[in-house]
Parts: structure tokens; sequence; C-alpha cells
């Protein structure tokens, strides 16, 4: 015969994980018909995005500000645990001078006490044509001075609701003196 004690607090125990569950599902979390959002009428796509990142830190209006600088008593050659805001202009073609189409906004900090490697988190926010008014947003590890960089498409919003992909960057030109840099950046895009 099982023990009432058991059986009782067996039966709590299952009403309260039923109650919790049944909580989350309904005050918290809800799963949705993807009609609701059109997405059944819209087939994904994947897009290739090329354009060119030019970061300023020099003159009278840069477009890459430092807002936190390392501690002066941190002995480095990666000036590990800097902090730059931007607000760069995103063109068609490696001159500054090309036709704007977006601008990156964001940050990039220096994570690595190793190498020149950046924590890049960046909005790709879109002025041109139809994708004007959405943004590719991006996130992720930048070794700055490899050829070539991978770093992920985490999300976006307007057009790139639901985006992934990843985003090659690769060095355009440097200025060693300023830190001026242009970036060409091929992104690769699923999105509806």
């Amino acid at each position: 015969m099982l023990n009432p004690h058991f059986l009782i607090c067996s039966l709590l125990l299952s009403f309260q994980a039923l109650t919790y569950i049944t909580a989350i599902d309904s005050d918290f979390v809800h799963q949705i018909d993807r009609n609701l959002l059109g997405l059944n009428k819209k087939k994904e796509k994947l897009s290739h995005f090329k354009f060119y990142w030019h970061d300023i830190l020099s003159g009278q209006n840069p477009t890459s500000v430092r807002v936190i600088s390392p501690p002066l008593n941190l002995n480095t050659t990666t000036f590990f645990g800097f902090v730059n805001m931007i607000d760069n202009p995103l063109t068609m073609g490696p001159e500054l001078s090309s036709k704007l189409v977006g601008r990156a906004q964001g940050f990039y900090a220096s994570a690595s006490q190793s190498e020149f490697g950046f924590l890049m988190a960046q909005n790709f926010a879109f002025i041109e044509g139809k994708y004007n008014g959405s943004t590719i947003t991006i996130m992720g590890r930048n070794p700055a001075l490899n050829k070539v960089r991978e770093m992920p498409v985490i999300g976006g919003s307007g057009l790139f609701r639901f985006a992934r992909g990843y985003a090659e960057a690769s060095t355009h030109w440097l200025d060693y003196k300023t830190g001026d840099a242009t970036v060409e950046y091929n992104v690769y895009v699923f999105h509806y």
C-alpha cells in the first residue's frame, strides 16, 4: 500500500509543476502561427551586401569616439579595455565621397590582451532604396590584423526581421598615424 503522505506530496508537486508550466505558457511565452506574421506567404532569401565602413577618428567631426580608455596602470600593446562608440558612414565604394547607403552605429572594444582583437556590436542602418529604415545587426569577434575577419549576423529589423548569416570584413585602407580606416564588408544574410 502506498504511503498517503507520499501520494499527497506527489500530487501536490505534480499540480504545482503543471500550474507552473501553464503559467509560463500563458503569461510569458506563446507559440504563434507563422501566418499571423505573414511568414508563410514570404519566401526566405539569401542576399549579399557589399559596402565600405569608414572609421574616422581624426579631424573636426570624427565618426568614432573613444568613450573608455584602458586603465593607466595596465601595461598593454593592444589597448585592452578601450571602447569606441561609432556612427560610421557605409558607402558603395571605398572612397568616403562615394554614395552613402547607411550608417554603422554601435561600438567596438579591445577585448584581447594578446592581439588586436575587438568585440564588435553594431547595427548597419540602411538609408538606400527598399532597405531604407531596416537594420542588420552584427556582433562578434574581430581579430583586426587578420586579412579577413568573420562575424555573425545576429538579427535585424524591418526587412531583416529574423535575419541570420555572417559578415566578412577586410581592411581596405588604414592610416597608422590617425587610426582612420576603411573596411570592406561583405554581408551574407538570410531574411524574408
